[in-house]
């Protein structure tokens, strides 16, 4: 196998390491755990661009389009510094490793389990073993990492969770990720401690199935207990929710969130379809009624929450008749945002082998058509607040002098400001809707 030739031991602190990461916020997290371990260990993170010693690929393999992206990342490492290593983790490192190890220049495939090991990779070269990935099904017990900074980002992610066990026929997710296994409430946190003490002023509870935290722990908490204990017992001051399974919404989850002012009024809840044929092909377990109903009582009981959505395009069987279904019951939701993925046919899952499958024209031309009626409901939505005031964090630069902020119920606002607000909590007072966003100005912070 093709290899940089550089030696990677702990002791040499001159090199430099760069992150690509694909995917979902439990990849984002691992990659700022993995990021700390080689900054303990000496070395100097750089920008991708920079062409680093050592470049450090976290993939994902949700979509066929993810995994093009990983490979095409890896490759483009190498054309930024030939003589740089490349180390291959994630999802798509789980799931097909012996595909990525035959890239010219990965020095070495790693799991998802192994990715808290990263610097035992880095001691030999050539590596010990050129593919390191352990039986994800096999996983048992979930520690957390201990993460302290999250580089050129302000809010902080805490994995309180990892794995799944629901199964549906699309998803690939389970076998990469391993079963559900949860994080110790005291130890979550512990994490969020340290995070308000560097400085986060919010945190996002992020996992694979959040939703089922808690039932694998003896004893067994529920989300709403960790939730509870989150806002009572440490001093954040703004708690996210991670995406949450619409019949893990229970009313006392939603009672919760209306009556806290630390627990953010935003719920990301996966629909996938809004047909129940569909829904049923998918091994969703729940229709399209029993959603609808779940997300009016969240809506009723708060009336300014932010909700978004997961779509998926083009399953296997999809008549334009069903598809129509789900732009129906979308149309007739309260809802603020929504993700639209077109149909990825996963090799090993059941329903790359459904017969019926869809073509890729349709299933993409029916996600426009989705993210066009997504684009009006996100534009209703903001609207509403023009003339509000509302508490933002700080995220980033957005173009000279203006900046983009962060609402409790996840509306975005740009408006300008100075650069030493950059993760902090300010007041906006909203002005407009220009350019497909909201526009403020800074009241005080």
């Amino acid at each position: 196998m093709e290899d940089g030739g550089i030696a990677f031991t702990a002791a040499n602190h001159s090199l430099t390491v760069a992150f690509a990461t694909l995917g979902c916020k439990t990849n984002q997290f691992e990659t700022a755990a993995m990021q700390q371990q080689v900054v303990d260990a000496g070395y100097q993170v750089v920008p991708f661009a920079a062409g680093a010693d050592l470049v450090v690929v976290n993939t994902c393999t949700v979509t066929s389009a993810t995994d093009s992206q990983s490979r095409n990342l890896i490759r483009r490492a190498r054309r930024l510094n030939p003589a740089s290593r490349v180390v291959v983790t994630g999802c798509y490192a789980q799931v097909d490793p012996q595909t990525l190890a035959a890239i010219p220049g990965v020095s070495v495939v790693i799991g998802n389990q192994e990715k808290g090991r990263l610097l035992d990779f880095l001691k030999t070269d050539p590596p010990a073993k050129a593919v390191a990935v352990s039986d994800s099904r096999s996983a048992g017990g979930h520690s957390l990492s201990a993460v302290s900074s999250f580089a050129g980002r302000s809010r902080a992610f805490v994995q309180v969770q990892n794995g799944c066990d629901a199964f549906c026929t699309y998803c690939i997710i389970p076998y990469a990720r391993g079963p559900s296994r949860s994080v110790t409430a005291e130890e979550v946190l512990s994490q969020v401690q340290t995070l308000v003490k560097k400085g986060f002023n919010e945190v996002v509870l992020t996992g694979i199935h959040v939703g089922g935290y808690g039932k694998d722990l003896s004893p067994s908490i529920d989300l709403i207990d960790l939730t509870q204990r989150i806002a009572q017992q440490t001093k954040v001051r703004r708690v996210r929710l991670g995406s949450i399974e619409p019949m893990e919404i229970p009313d006392r989850l939603v009672e919760l969130v209306a009556d806290s002012q630390v627990v953010c009024p935003h719920f990301h809840v996966p629909l996938q379809s809004g047909d129940n044929q569909v829904l049923q092909r998918m091994g969703r377990n729940y229709d399209s009624e029993m959603f609808r109903e779940r997300i009016m009582a969240i809506h009723r009981s708060i009336p300014d929450v932010g909700i978004g959505l997961d779509m998926i395009t083009g399953f296997p069987g999809e008549s334009e008749a069903e598809f129509n279904n789900s732009l129906a019951l979308i149309d007739s939701l309260p809802i603020s945002y929504l993700h639209v993925f077109p149909y990825s046919r996963r090799p090993g899952t059941p329903a790359a082998e459904f017969p019926d499958q869809v073509p890729g024209a349709v299933s993409r031309s029916r996600a426009e058509r989705l993210r066009r009626l997504a684009a009006t409901k996100q534009e209703q939505f903001a609207r509403r607040f023009v003339g509000s005031n509302l508490e933002l964090i700080v995220e980033g630069q957005v173009e000279s002098g203006h900046f983009k902020g962060v609402a409790r119920n996840y509306l975005s606002v740009s408006f300008r400001g100075d650069d030493d607000l950059r993760g902090q909590l300010v007041w906006v007072k909203v002005t407009g809707f220009e350019r497909g966003g909201l526009v403020g100005e800074l009241v005080s912070s």
